[in-house]
């Protein structure tokens, strides 16, 4: 049987891919490449150039594959994009995830393992945020990713399949190794683009510094990328082995603000960039905190890199070795 990876030459998708290859899994990986990149995909993967809307193109590969497993990566994701063009996250995030469903149906595809997001609680006002904390999201993204949430539900109640939703928060770091780690195109997020402020020695812009937290910056609870690979593995055998549909949160549980980053990556680089303050981001909550106990209690899911400095030291790794990203 086989595992399909959708969005699996992407940032989490390419780290989850290889993870899955190293447990000798078969597995292909349906990518548009708008935002991944074919160079991250494991080589034993196989790589399908394509958009997870295009029903032909899955009926084909469902037809030529035995699909026991869909993972799906492959939303868009970026907080600021999706206040700005609303309607492209709807389009590619619900519309197109309705497309795959069908098709999943269509093949009685038995499990998923949705990659979902810590946006759908919005600003709960409360502390750390658990799955039974009220989804309230204040941005498209978050709206557009419940909404996911929300049809997979649904679509398993009616049928035989069967998903877990993992909501995770700020994901960060590279491969032990440094062969595979974060570029984006054009970099939203603020441990590559510090890190990247600190090895060119240039000033970096630190969006919002007038929240109600201890430093004026939001906060945000870190999971390193190998963990979050290892979480989606554990979910994925779980459903192999009758755990029902659920959703669970991923995240260290511990707050880190936007300031702290700063001067952690200036503590593991020994550069002191310069900071200049911008105003917020529009639809940037002040603070979200996870709570992951479910997922450690039930799963057995146990984060090996949980310290700030030692995420941070992955990245670092990656840009050094490779400062241009993928285009090295």
């Amino acid at each position: 049987m086989s595992v399909l990876v959708c969005g699996g030459a992407g940032y989490i998708g390419s780290h989850f891919v290889r993870r899955l290859v190293r447990e000798g899994e078969d597995v292909l990986v349906l990518d548009d490449l708008s935002t991944g990149h074919a160079q991250a995909v494991d080589p034993h993967a196989r790589m399908i150039v394509g958009d997870i809307g295009d029903q032909a193109l899955l009926r084909d590969i469902f037809r030529r594959y035995p699909i026991e497993a869909v993972i799906h990566f492959a939303a868009s994701s970026q907080v600021g994009e999706s206040m700005k063009n609303p309607l492209a996250y709807y389009r590619n995030n619900v519309c197109n995830t309705q497309r795959l469903l069908e098709v999943m149906d269509e093949f009685s595809t038995r499990f998923l393992v949705f990659s979902s997001s810590a946006a759908v609680y919005g600003d709960p006002g409360t502390d750390p945020i658990t799955e039974q904390t009220a989804t309230r999201p204040v941005n498209p993204y978050g709206e557009s990713k419940l909404a996911m949430e929300r049809m997979i539900h649904w679509t398993a109640q009616a049928g035989s399949l069967r998903y877990l939703s993992m909501r995770y928060f700020n994901v960060a770091g590279a491969s032990m190794e440094g062969t595979i780690g974060e570029d984006h195109r054009p970099e939203t997020h603020i441990i590559p683009l510090a890190v990247k402020a600190a090895l060119e020695n240039r000033p970096f812009t630190l969006f919002g510094q007038d929240y109600p937290t201890p430093d004026g910056t939001c906060i945000r609870d870190y999971i390193h990328v190998e963990d979050l690979a290892d979480a989606h593995l554990l979910a994925l055998n779980a459903l192999r082995a009758g755990h029902p549909s659920d959703v669970f949160n991923l995240g260290s549980g511990s707050g880190f603000s936007n300031g702290e980053i700063i001067r952690a990556i200036q503590a593991v680089t020994g550069r002191e960039f310069p900071v200049q303050s911008g105003p917020r981001r529009a639809g940037d909550p002040a603070r979200l905190v996870a709570v992951s106990d479910r997922i450690r209690r039930e799963l057995g899911w146990k984060p090996a890199y949980d310290d700030i400095g030692a995420l941070i030291r992955t990245a670092v790794q990656w840009h050094r070795q490779h400062p241009q990203g993928y285009r090295d």
